[in-house]
């Protein structure tokens, strides 16, 4: 009976974070309520709040669902097999695309990112700890492999991704956008010869 509750409540929060975002794209993070969340799962506001806290904690989980996905992505090639530099390129890479198809371009969506981002919320802190342990754990295949040299990958993970900040950051990535150095690629040459062994 547990199990069954528990995949009821589960399944209750994934369609209240799902409306959630629908609506923030439809009409804005800032202008959309509790009750507007609710009246769109034909429900009553207490019913949401049985399931979330605040506004803040399904703002949080809207943005924690989107994130996740970048995670989950990244963390798949962080394990992959192929050679330290195709896959950190790979990362990389994957880490800019995926931040710029879910938080760059749709003015609403930026809007709660950013304001997120902003007051540093938790699931901002924890997304950032993800890319840079995705980021070392590459690092360290590559020193481990020989094709990486350096005494402290902990550091090289953090300042690649400090590097990589214009195109990982969605605010950044917006304002850059027409800047046209350096690009993408070049900026992972910048950092992969950064790191080889010689």
């Amino acid at each position: 009976m547990t199990l069954l509750h528990d995949n009821a409540d589960l399944e209750m929060r994934t369609r209240i974070l799902a409306t959630a975002e629908r609506l923030f794209r439809d009409i804005g993070y800032l202008k959309t309520t509790v009750a507007d969340i609710a009246r769109s799962l034909k429900m009553s506001p207490a019913n949401v709040y049985r399931f979330f806290e605040s506004k803040k904690a399904i703002h949080e989980g809207v943005a924690r669902r989107l994130m996740g996905e970048v995670e989950v992505e990244i963390a798949a090639i962080a394990a992959q097999s192929t050679p330290p530099a195709a896959r950190l390129r790979e990362l990389l890479a994957t880490i800019s695309r995926m931040n710029t198809e879910r938080f760059v371009g749709d003015a609403k969506i930026h809007e709660m990112v950013s304001i997120a981002m902003e007051e540093s919320w938790d699931v901002c802190e924890a997304y950032k700890e993800h890319m840079v342990m995705a980021v070392a754990t590459v690092i360290g295949d590559g020193v481990a492999a020989g094709a990486f040299r350096t005494d402290n990958v902990a550091l090289a993970a953090g300042a690649t991704c400090t590097a990589m900040m214009r195109f990982f950051h969605p605010q950044l990535i917006e304002q850059c956008v027409d800047d046209a150095e350096p690009s993408l690629d070049q900026m992972i040459d910048f950092v992969l010869a950064s790191l080889e062994a010689r």
